[in-house]
Formats: structure tokens, C-alpha cells, sequence
């Protein structure tokens, strides 16, 4: 499996990346600032750019079996990275015919409203998470609309615990399901996706 991921130095890509990598994929990157990975691997091949230069994008798909993007999104960016730089990444799949792909958003986006809690919907999200929102919102439309081999996964609150390996993937979560999941879990599920068909074409809401 040769992986391309978008989002490796963030602290959930991080996880995808040494997961990948122990599993025996070889990995694909593109970073910012390269000098942020602190792996160093035979099997992992970094190019610096953004995902933002739909050249250095292809660059990066060019060659690769399928794709998880992580990227991180900015609480004041009006300029909609995350939506811009998954539409560079589907394009560059679809041109050179690659078909799975894996997106981390958010719970709480799109039909998933409802699920993250009170507190942080109806107070964390309008008062300073507004435009990271409405950036993961047009993020899951782009996927949804590329006719690709799509999974999105939509965790709760992150946090930096070990894996439990056991966790919660759902179109809905239950009621009472803990609002937080290990990136290690989140990393498991995405990598999981990238030979499964379960959740094809959906978006899934995560928790422990």
C-alpha cells in the first residue's frame, strides 16, 4: 500500500503517519515545514509544499494507492484552506485515477449537528470555531461530490491517550457516548477504511 497523507505533522496525522509506517505502508507527505516530522523511515518520502499548490499536491498523490487527509483548520480563516486544499486533492486524484479516500472533519458538522454536546455547539463552536465550521462544512461537500471511494470520519473531542482499540463508529452516535477519542483510535479507523467497504461513502461520528 502506498499512502499519500495530507496533514502529517499535525498532532492526529502524526498518529496516522507511525501507524501507517508500522504497518509497512509506504508513505507519502507533504509539509509545510518538513523539519516538524520527527520520523524518519525508508518507506516514507516527504515533499515540502502546501496543500493550498495544486501542483505540489499531485506531486504527492502522483503514484499513491490512496489518500487520508488531516488537515487542521484555522478558528479565524475566512479563506476556506481546507475546502480549497481537498478540491486540489481530488482533482489530482481523479486525474491520475486514484479512488480511495479519507477525510477527518469534525463531529458536530453537517448531519452530525446535535451530537458533540450542548456546550460546545451552541457556545465553543458560534463564538470561535465558526469559520472552521463552515470550512469542514464545504471540506465534507467537496467529498461528497467528487465521486470518489470516500469515507469521512467525524471524532469527537481529541485527545492525546493511548489506543484503546475499541470505539464507537456510527452514522449516530448513542446517547450518552463519551464526547472525546483517542487520535490514536482515529488513526486505527482511517487506516482501517482504506481496505474496507463498511462505511463507504458515508460519514462516520466517532467516540470512545
Amino acid at each position: 500500500m502506498r499512502l499519500a497523507l495530507f496533514g502529517a505533522t499535525g498532532a492526529t496525522g502524526r498518529q496516522i503517519l507511525r501507524q501507517a509506517l508500522e504497518r509497512g505502508f509506504e508513505v507519502q507527505v507533504l509539509a509545510r515545514n518538513p523539519a516538524k516530522l520527527t520520523v524518519s523511515d525508508p518507506k516514507l518520502t516527504v515533499s515540502q509544499g502546501d496543500a493550498l499548490d495544486a501542483n505540489a499536491v499531485e506531486r504527492v498523490i502522483l503514484g499513491s494507492d490512496a489518500v487520508i487527509v488531516a488537515l487542521g483548520g484555522k478558528p479565524s480563516d475566512q479563506t476556506r484552506a481546507l475546502e480549497t486544499g481537498t478540491k486540489h486533492i481530488v482533482a489530482a486524484m481523479k486525474k491520475h485515477g486514484q479512488r480511495r479516500l479519507v477525510v477527518i472533519t469534525s463531529l458536530g458538522v453537517g448531519d452530525s449537528a446535535g451530537q458533540a454536546g450542548f456546550l460546545f455547539e451552541k457556545i465553543i463552536v458560534p463564538l470561535f470555531l465558526r469559520a472552521e465550521f463552515a470550512d469542514k462544512l464545504a471540506q465534507e461537500a467537496a467529498v461528497k461530490a467528487s465521486g470518489l471511494e470516500f469515507v469521512i470520519a467525524r471524532p469527537a473531542s481529541l485527545s492525546n491517550d493511548a489506543a484503546k482499540g475499541v470505539y464507537e463508529a456510527a452514522r449516530k452516535l448513542r446517547a450518552g457516548s463519551p464526547a472525546k477519542i483517542s487520535r490514536a483510535d482515529v488513526a486505527h479507523f482511517c487506516l482501517e477504511q482504506l481496505g474496507g467497504s463498511a462505511w463507504l461513502g458515508q460519514a462516520v461520528s466517532l467516540s470512545d
